[in-house]
């Protein structure tokens, strides 16, 4: 069993940026992939980015560039680097594990998930 807790998240100004942590505990989290997804209203959930445990990413097309995706194994913990944030981006923000193989080509959208995150909410406004 896996917990994962999302933090980091805040109102930030356009242009702006902001990074937002999932810490997880109660199993081996390095052999887990992590994706970051988000949910706006009105707006199908969206995943944004994903990492392997060979540390391989890949990005949605609305982000790449801007946001950059991490992780730690010695502190259990994965990240999402925010960049010149734009009011679009403003979501929930929810990581997830999944023990499934990342290989060239995984759509990060298409990746099972096996646990999720409460969530941590960005609103990118002026």
């Amino acid at each position: 069993q896996l917990q994962l807790v999302e933090s980091g998240g805040g109102l930030v100004q356009p242009g702006g940026s902001l990074r937002l942590s999932c810490a997880a505990s109660g199993s081996t989290f390095q052999f887990y992939t992590i994706t970051w997804f988000r949910h706006a209203p009105g707006k199908k959930r969206e995943g944004v980015s994903c990492i392997s445990t060979k540390n391989s990413t890949n990005y949605a097309q609305s982000v790449r560039g801007r946001f950059i995706i991490s992780r730690d194994n010695a502190k259990k913990t994965a990240y999402l680097q925010m960049n010149s944030l734009e009011p679009e981006d403003t979501a929930v923000y929810s990581c997830a594990a999944a023990l499934t193989p990342f290989r060239p080509g995984t759509v990060c959208d298409e990746l099972p998930v096996d646990y999720w995150g409460r969530g941590t909410l960005v609103t990118v406004s002026s």
